[in-house]
């Protein structure tokens, strides 16, 4: 395997490879921790999954730790650092992982999980880690600081959505968004031709457990130097533009309006022309934000619209959208996208109706341990719907006009109201209960729990509702919880005890 990365640190010795808000670390050192990561994981018994996890907030250590563990033929399982111990326990048994990394955030939790699920190798950093995880430096030091070996096979991440019915899914990174490559040469060599190369350096600005992040930080082994934010911050996020002069990010829509409400002095104050390529997904972006960002940053945003189990199935760049306001762009290869009418059959051109995509491979939605449920993703082997309503124009530009299935879609985060309402319908106070998303003008969407009370509850509603709401946070992590609740007196069951969802929804979203 070329040893990118000390080539580069011959040639460039005072450039950064990789920047956190902590450090800075040239390629030299990003070489030997790569090396050193990727061989410690070629000579450990990962088992037939081959699966590593890593379960930590945004880090250089997070990077390497999930670039070391591709060059070493691992899956990375990506964590979200908000899950509790029970929560990420079940990721890990379900994923098959070996070795868990964890970051000072999540050492304890980490570790808790990890002797739930039998993972027995637990390396982390920071300070004060339990004597029982590995300190990632100590781990570094057992490496050979040599290159690993080219025909090392390359592994997709195995990615974790929220459960439909309650427990996450797990889904292998799709075809569309991993560079594939029978060894690590031809995988590196693919990585090298990504449009991201040309828009140096790359800004890290969401969490690395999702698919947008995760994909922009993997170009570091292609030679692309990342800097790497924290949690966000809108004028952080302007002044690393400014002080690094970064020329492409993944954002979300929740991003944007965070930045457009700093004051117009903030604004003014830093340099942000070097940005050249911003891709947008996670959610439909409000026109009103897309335009007056385009306004700002000019025609440099290009929207994503897919999911983690296939990847982007349409796309739109910021001159396309201008002539078609409101669109998520036309559908790209393999996929095709077809709206079906409540005849199920496909319908005329500017026509509302549930919109699918058919996937030429015949791929389609795949997800790991669960043959069943990537059945049931499918009205017919390799057509899919993402869940939403929406229409095509004459020229098969896509437009999102509403959803059917019962995802909430907060801050760029997929939601699914399952697994809060399976807790919450074991509180006493609760009979029945209903959770959907409500409009948001800075999240987009917030879930908002509908409950039907119990008859043997007192009067003091406020107290009741903030009882039941402390009760579901003390068993689900919060980021997965409602942020309000409010009592009703029916949720519309029919006969058969369905919830219309979408009819639930109606009344917040009339205006």
């Amino acid at each position: 395997m070329p040893r990118f990365s000390a080539d580069l640190a011959a040639q460039r010795p005072d450039d950064f490879a990789l920047i956190d808000p902590n450090q800075r670390l040239g390629w030299a050192k990003v070489d030997a921790a790569l090396n050193r990561t990727a061989n410690n994981i070629l000579d450990a018994d990962l088992g037939p999954q081959h699966r590593i996890a890593v379960f930590a907030e945004n880090a250089a250590e997070t990077a390497l730790a999930h670039l070391g563990g591709l060059l070493g033929g691992a899956s990375a399982v990506p964590v979200n650092f908000h899950l509790t111990a029970d929560e990420a326990s079940y990721i890990l048994s379900d994923s098959g992982t070996s070795i868990l990394f964890v970051g000072p955030e999540t050492a304890a939790a980490g570790l808790d999980a990890a002797r739930r699920a039998g993972v027995e190798t637990v390396v982390g950093w920071g300070e004060d880690l339990p004597s029982e995880i590995i300190p990632w430096a100590e781990w570094l030091e057992q490496g050979r600081d040599e290159n690993p070996p080219s025909d090392v096979v390359p592994r997709p991440n195995l990615l974790y959505t929220s459960g439909t019915t309650g427990r996450p899914k797990g889904t292998e990174l799709p075809p569309t968004m991993f560079a594939g490559g029978a060894t690590m040469d031809e995988h590196l060599d693919v990585l090298r031709e990504s449009r991201w190369v040309d828009f140096a350096p790359h800004l890290v600005v969401g969490p690395m457990y999702h698919t947008g992040p995760l994909s922009g930080m993997r170009i570091l082994v292609a030679g692309v130097p990342s800097v790497i934010l924290g949690r966000f911050d809108a004028e952080t996020t302007l002044a690393k533009i400014d002080e690094y002069q970064t020329g492409g990010a993944v954002m979300v829509p929740t991003h944007f309006v965070r930045l457009l409400a700093l004051p117009d002095e903030v604004k003014a104050r830093y340099d942000i022309s070097s940005m050249r390529y911003v891709a947008h997904t996670g959610a439909k972006c409000p026109e009103d934000v897309k335009r007056a960002m385009i306004d700002w940053w000019g025609p440099v945003l290009y929207e994503a619209y897919g999911a983690s189990e296939v990847g982007t199935t349409c796309s739109i760049s910021s001159t396309d959208w201008l002539e078609h306001p409101g669109s998520v762009g036309r559908a790209l290869p393999p996929f095709e996208a077809v709206v079906i009418g409540d005849d199920d059959q496909p319908v005329p051109a500017n026509t509302e109706g549930r919109l699918y995509f058919r996937d030429s491979t015949g791929r389609g939605i795949e997800y790991h341990n669960d043959p069943k449920k990537s059945a049931e993703a499918h009205i017919e082997p390799g057509v899919f719907t993402l869940g939403e309503i929406g229409y095509m124009d004459d020229g098969g530009f896509v437009f999102i006009t509403d959803r059917f299935s019962d995802m909430v879609v907060s801050g760029g985060v997929n939601l699914y109201p399952a697994e809060a309402e399976n807790i919450l319908i074991e509180h006493p106070a609760v009979a029945d209960v209903a959770c959907i998303g409500i409009p948001h003008a800075e999240m987009g969407e917030q879930m908002r729990a509908l409950v039907i009370r119990g008859s043997s509850i007192g009067d003091d509603t406020d107290a009741i509702a903030d009882e039941i709401l402390d009760f579901c946070r003390e068993r689900l992590s919060h980021h997965k919880c409602p942020r309000s609740l409010e009592f009703v007196d029916d949720l519309g069951r029919n006969t058969m005890g369905k919830i219309n969802k979408r009819a639930l929804r109606a009344p917040y979203w009339a205006d």
